[in-house]
C-alpha cells in the first residue's frame, strides 16, 4: 500500500495532465474553424484525472506547505476547465445538430433509394 506522501506526489502529474488536457480542449473550443465536441476519450480522461487528483487530496495532510500548494496549483486547472465547460457545452450542441441533420439526410438518401428501386 502507498504511503500518504507517495499519494501526495501524484497530484503534480496528476495537475500536469489535466493541464494539458484542457489546453488542448482549449484550443479545440477556441478556434472556430476547428470546433469539434470534446471525445468521449476527452471526457473519460478528464473524469480520470479528476477521480485520481480527489484520491490524492484526500490523502494529503492538510498541513503541509507543499500539499497546499499543489492543491492550489491544482485548482487553478479546475478552475480553467470550469471556464471551459460552456463552450464544450456549445460544441457538443453543435455537433448533435450535425449529427441529426446528417441523419436525416441519410434518411431520406435511404427513402428515395427504396422508391427509386420500386420503379426499375
Amino acid at each position: 500500500m502507498p504511503t500518504l506522501h507517495a499519494h501526495a506526489s501524484l497530484l503534480p502529474e496528476i495537475t500536469g495532465h489535466l493541464r494539458a488536457l484542457i489546453d488542448r480542449i482549449a484550443v479545440q473550443s477556441y478556434d472556430a474553424n476547428r470546433m469539434r465536441p470534446v471525445t468521449p476519450e476527452d471526457v473519460a480522461d478528464l473524469l480520470t484525472c479528476l477521480m485520481r487528483a480527489g484520491e490524492s487530496l484526500r490523502s494529503q495532510p492538510s498541513d503541509d506547505p507543499d500539499a497546499r500548494q499543489e492543491a492550489a496549483e491544482y485548482r487553478m486547472e479546475v478552475q480553467r476547465l470550469h471556464g471551459l465547460l460552456p463552450s464544450i457545452h456549445s460544441a457538443l450542441l453543435a455537433e448533435r445538430s450535425r449529427l441529426e441533420h446528417e441523419r436525416e439526410r441519410l434518411r431520406a438518401a435511404a427513402e428515395w433509394a427504396c422508391s427509386s428501386r420500386d420503379t426499375l
